[in-house]
């Protein structure tokens, strides 16, 4: 029994260890905070282009009603080669490369999407493999369209803590594989891509700021992908189809911007004049100005390149964050807002401090070098995949399987009643 102090032996110290030596308790401290800077970006969007004009040729719909009600111009739809797998493995190259950073010094890979090749394994887990990031964690993450800005968050407070010092957050979508094409006024809306940043830990300040992060499940209905765990399927559904009530979503996502850039520019002591760019998530024009008009801005400040792309879910932020920066909207030490919305209902937004470290070395020999080592990482990872699976099929051939089993194994269920789940005999 405890001594009534809460040691012991009762006068306050802790018993001797079983070697006779005093017991020194371990007090356990916070590691000194870091700051996460996005180093990296990169992009891959599949080739084929789809316009409003093609559609009309599939869908009761129009041109100019496409581009009245959302800005949208064209889309890229996914070849049967291209997967969420390997767009945001081409993503993340690309991210790596911008970053100079090997694939064996990432610590953590998150995917966020809403239309995953499996339930499981993850599709993070499938990156890190052809990666070759042998070191690194690896999880999928959904939040629909804000699933992006959820990841970024628990990326960067994970390299905040000192828990991590580089993290990898994807996006990554086939949303044409999910749509009802008897349903125009989706239909029509999505695109498929992926985006991915790079995030390491330095002791500059800079980098991620803060975020907020929401959710309202009573909305659950309005956006969403029935799926094997459907145990009812609602009237004018299908499996496996999205389906959307976009007046009420509309109506959410202008309301939810506007409160979460507020929200965030609040808790990282910004005002909406210290910003130089808002990111939101692309999914509508027509939200977006809406947003930029509840908020007294003006619609510049919004990125947009929804005319492009349309809606490619949790890819659409990194995406739009590339081409941003490409085209000389987003500079150093710049103050961005990242803003998504979308089906749980969720949203979530970040205030950004953009590429505040230093620049690295300067891409000469060393970089080239550097970028030499990644490609043979790259085809080490596809010759270590090959090797494990033959190991594995070897290991089984050899070690062989208990008897009882063996019909499992020949694809028949055993004989006689099915074994019962062992009972608690207390």
């Amino acid at each position: 029994m405890a001594a009534s102090d809460g040691s012991l032996n009762g006068n306050g110290a802790h018993p001797p260890a079983r070697d006779g030596r005093p017991h020194t308790p371990h007090i356990w401290q916070p590691r000194h905070m870091r700051y996460a800077h996005l180093t990296g970006w990169g992009i891959r969007v599949p080739d084929r282009v789809v316009t409003n004009v093609d559609l009309e040729a599939v869908v009761d719909t129009t041109d100019d009603w496409i581009r009245t009600r959302t800005g949208i111009q064209e889309r890229r739809f996914a070849s049967e080669r291209d997967s969420v797998t390997q767009m945001g493995f081409e993503a993340a190259r690309a991210a790596l490369n911008r970053a100079d950073v090997l694939p064996n010094d990432i610590d953590m890979i998150i995917v966020a999407t809403s239309t995953p090749e499996d339930i499981y394994p993850s599709s993070a887990s499938k990156i890190q493999n052809l990666l070759g990031a042998t070191r690194a964690g690896a999880f999928d993450l959904s939040a629909a369209c804000s699933g992006f800005v959820y990841g970024l968050n628990m990326a960067a407070q994970a390299i905040r803590s000192g828990s991590i010092n580089t993290a990898l957050v994807i996006g990554s979508e086939v949303n044409s594989r999910v749509l009802d094409w008897n349903d125009r006024s989706t239909c029509v809306l999505f695109g498929d891509g992926a985006g991915a940043v790079l995030l390491e830990g330095s002791d500059q300040a800079g980098g991620f700021m803060d975020a907020v992060l929401g959710s309202d499940g009573s909305g659950a209905e309005l956006l969403g992908i029935p799926t094997v765990g459907t145990a009812t399927l609602a009237e004018g559904r299908q499996m496996h189809k999205l389906h959307m009530d976009g007046r009420e979503v509309f109506r959410f996502a202008v309301h939810i911007i506007t409160e979460s850039v507020r929200d965030v520019l609040e808790k990282a002591n910004l005002s909406l004049a210290d910003v130089d760019l808002i990111v939101p998530h692309q999914a509508n024009q027509r939200i977006l100005s809406a947003a930029a008009r509840n908020l007294n801005v003006s619609e510049a400040l919004f990125y947009s390149n929804v005319h492009r792309y349309g809606n490619t879910s949790a890819a659409s932020i990194p995406i739009a964050l590339y081409e941003a920066e490409r085209e000389g909207r987003l500079k150093p030490n710049d103050n961005v807002v990242v803003v998504g919305f979308g089906g749980g209902l969720t949203w979530a937004a970040a205030a950004l401090q953009w590429q505040s470290m230093q620049e690295k070395a300067p891409k000469g020999l060393a970089y080239r070098l550097s970028q030499g080592r990644r490609e043979l990482q790259y085809i080490g990872a596809f010759w270590r995949a090959r090797a494990m699976k033959t190991y594995r099929r070897v290991e089984a051939a050899l070690r062989g399987s208990p008897a009882k089993h063996a019909n499992l194994r020949e694809g028949t269920p055993p004989k006689g009643k099915p074994e019962e789940a062992p009972r608690d005999k207390r």
